[in-house]
């Protein structure tokens, strides 16, 4: 009996570790954001922008973190994407990236996407075209 609650107990921690809801918390779109809401715009560059908008692959609102690499005088670029797969962010939107965000999030395995406009906007355009990773 005591092998068979075992059994049972891996197996359905098996199911909770594969479902979809439990999948989808491991991939999260972060945008470079000039305020705290979806309404604000996109902010111009990645690694100074003054805070991420997390969302889920939903598109629903996680947090919004104040960047804080956003006064870096060296190295924010590496930084911000050390920071952001902290938070399990498979792809960062922003106007544009450095040379040394796009290496380091290249060698992450993070999508970045360029884009100029509203949060709203932008989060809309990510779900749109798939660029989420696969659940």
């Amino acid at each position: 009996m005591k092998a068979m609650t075992v059994t049972l107990s891996v197996l359905t921690l098996a199911l909770l570790l594969t479902s979809p809801v439990h999948a989808s918390d491991k991939h999260r779109i972060a945008v470079a954001a000039d305020g705290k809401t979806t309404a604000a715009q996109v902010s111009a560059v990645a690694a100074r922008s003054p805070y991420f908008l997390i969302v889920d692959t939903t598109g629903t609102l996680l947090e919004a973190v104040d960047n804080p690499y956003h006064d870096a005088a060296k190295r924010a670029g590496s930084a911000v994407v050390a920071f952001l797969a902290q938070r399990s962010v498979t792809v960062v939107v922003a106007g544009e990236f450095g040379k040394n965000m796009i290496q380091a999030m290249k060698a992450g395995g993070i999508v970045y996407v360029a884009f100029r406009g509203s949060v709203d906007a932008a989060i809309k355009k990510v779900l749109e075209a798939g660029m989420q990773p696969s659940q």
